[in-house]
């Protein structure tokens, strides 16, 4: 499994940098809607939503949002990341009483899908802030999502040689906080690294370096969301999209969760 997914990530790593680094912030975006509605339908398939009518309308009016915010998207900036991040620290009471909304009612399952809400359209103006920001927009959003690949990595390793008292065993019984602490030192390694790259210096950098812990605290947390998704909808993967790597959701989760608070962070420090 090990391999497989080596592989697989191999092989879409440089097809997703090169989607992040060459096109313009319009063609960006496009294709940053492609990938959401994807991710989307397999959040309302979590959530126990099975018509699948029903989820190609939701796709339909998803689109239709996503238009809107790309059309306003100076208006809307500062309270989407907001409201962004304000769902994701809600979101660790929901992991704390991991048995609320798991059974398959239908309050839980539009309550699930609410939550969707919340964890893409923050995560779309995340991305186009980054990437249409002056100077080196491609390259900040570059950063961004180095942060949260460096964090898995150096988790995965970290865990691996040195994990074991776990971090949610009811949720996600592979993570252990030796993981947790890897990703930090991981994500923070890259955040300095890249933002010297960049031209951050001084005050900037340690602001940078800070930033990328509480990004990468994000995205374990989008992580385990995620899991807890999953443990409901009692599946093991969101899709079958990518082998060894599950469906798109599970290769998104932490990006949906770490970008706003990446890209609300960077506004804040005025990089």
């Amino acid at each position: 499994m090990l391999l497989q997914r080596t592989l697989t990530a191999l092989l879409l790593a440089p097809l997703a940098i090169g989607v992040i680094l060459l096109p313009p912030t319009w063609l960006f975006a496009l294709v940053v809607v492609v990938v959401f509605l994807a991710a989307l339908w397999e959040w309302t398939r979590l959530s126990g939503l099975r018509n699948r009518q029903v989820r190609a309308g939701m796709l339909g009016a998803a689109l239709l949002v996503f238009a809107f915010l790309w059309w306003q998207m100076a208006a809307l900036r500062w309270p989407l990341l907001v409201a962004g991040v304000a769902w994701w620290v809600l979101a660790c009471v929901w992991l704390k009483h991991f048995a609320f909304a798991a059974s398959p009612t239908t309050e839980n399952r539009n309550l699930k899908l609410a939550a969707g809400v919340f964890v893409v359209f923050p995560a779309f103006v995340g991305l186009l802030t980054l990437h249409g920001s002056e100077p080196y927009g491609h390259w900040w959003t570059f950063l961004a999502l180095a942060i949260v690949w460096a964090a898995d990595i150096g988790a995965y390793f970290s865990g691996r040689f040195l994990g074991k008292r776990k971090l949610a065993p009811n949720i996600s019984p592979g993570k252990t906080w030796a993981g947790v602490v890897g990703a930090f030192v991981a994500g923070a390694l890259i955040a300095v690294l890249g933002g010297w790259l960049l031209g951050v210096k001084g005050a900037g950098l340690f602001g940078l370096a800070v930033l990328a812990v509480v990004t990468v605290a994000a995205s374990v947390v989008g992580d385990l969301v995620e899991s807890l998704m999953k443990r409901h909808a009692q599946v093991k993967d969101s899709g079958r999209m990518f082998p060894g790597h599950g469906g798109l959701l599970d290769r998104m989760d932490s990006v949906f969760a770490a970008v706003p608070v990446f890209a609300l962070g960077k506004l804040l420090l005025g990089l």
